[in-house]
């Protein structure tokens, strides 16, 4: 796993509709799975989401606490 790319994952914010300014790691797991149903948007955004859901269900969303950084 790249740290960087779980660096971008950690601070990296939604770039359009609802949860517009949030960061990824905050989406609701609902609007994640409804994201994936919908299809991913393209590269670099849709990988992002399909790794957050995945970090998330998997109950590991605490891994990425540490390499947040103060917005």
């Amino acid at each position: 796993m790249d740290p960087q790319l779980l660096s971008q994952l950690a601070n990296d914010t939604m770039p359009y509709g609802k949860y517009a300014g949030r960061r990824l790691m905050d989406l609701p797991i609902a609007y994640l799975v409804w994201m994936q149903g919908k299809g991913w948007p393209a590269p670099p955004l849709g990988p992002k989401l399909a790794l957050a859901l995945e970090i998330k269900h998997n109950g590991l969303s605490y891994l990425l606490k540490p390499l947040r950084r103060e917005p």
